[in-house]
């Protein structure tokens, strides 16, 4: 640079200026459609929620109170509301995604009164360490305020449960080997009441697919995988209940010998057989 002068960059050309701003509409363009497209895919009224989340309530908890605060037996964590939204002791992990503290977050934007215990600032842990300790404090002031939290809500659950699903379709396509295929066989099963409950009760159930951590010998057991195995060849909650079974299988063929999961085998095939029904 010389002294007492500044080196000019030159301006960018009227048509690179174009070329950018054509650029940036064409993306905007793509995301909108993109998002339409995801409303069309899901259409699930909020009648229709409220009778899929009581399907499921009945599924993970026979429709009980009791069974909205339950800890299974040979799992480090406790399994919460009508969908058993799962909630971690601190200082335990797991290959499991941590659903509890998310479904805590949603019915508080949404005006949810929350325990003094759940309150921002307070533990996000679980307050017991293992079931022993959960079972013994099943009738403590805790667990009584965190049941009638969660019988408070049941309605939100529902809503959780729907709401989880639309976030999972944009994920699994960002992961999927075939994208057209995977929204194919999304919609097709969407395209019914009986179709939106399945792919709810699944993604709730095993997941979305998409964490690495949710593997056995690199293979995955969620929605994900179940779409990716569809290719149009039976009726669409026929072939989806189909291929969750396979799924299901492969991940206790998968799993590890100490984990025992072949005993939940019979229960999920069941669980499954319901969505072509």
């Amino acid at each position: 640079m010389k002294s007492g002068t500044l080196d000019r960059k030159p301006h960018p050309s009227r048509s690179a200026v174009a070329a950018v701003a054509g650029r940036g509409v064409l993306i905007l363009v793509i995301m909108v459609l993109v998002n339409v497209a995801l409303q069309a895919a899901i259409d699930i009224s909020p009648a229709d929620a409220q009778r899929i989340g009581k399907r499921i309530w009945q599924n993970e908890c026979g429709g009980t109170i009791s069974g909205l605060t339950s800890w299974n037996g040979g799992e480090n964590f406790a399994s919460l509301g009508i969908g058993h939204f799962i909630w971690y002791p601190k200082g335990q992990h797991g290959p499991f995604e941590e659903s509890f503290p998310k479904l805590v977050r949603f019915v508080s934007a949404h005006g949810a009164k929350l325990p003094q215990f759940l309150l921002s600032g307070g533990d996000s842990f679980c307050p017991w360490n293992s079931k022993a300790e959960f079972q013994q404090a099943i009738d403590s002031p805790k667990m009584k305020q965190l049941r009638q939290f969660l019988v408070d809500t049941i309605d939100l659950q529902a809503q959780f449960l729907v709401t989880r699903l639309q976030e999972a379709l944009p994920e699994m396509l960002a992961q999927a080997g075939d994208r057209e295929n995977l929204q194919r066989q999304f919609e097709r099963v969407a395209s019914t009441a009986q179709g939106c409950y399945a792919l709810v009760d699944y993604v709730n159930f095993k997941g979305e697919g998409t964490l690495a951590t949710e593997r056995y010998r690199g293979q995955g057991w969620g929605l994900l995988q179940v779409l990716e195995n569809m290719h149009g060849t039976q009726s669409a909650l026929d072939e989806f209940a189909a291929s969750a079974k396979t799924t299901l299988r492969r991940r206790v063929a998968n799993s590890p010998p100490e984990r025992g999961e072949a005993r939940w085998l019979p229960g999920w095939l069941a669980r499954v057989d319901g969505y072509a029904k």
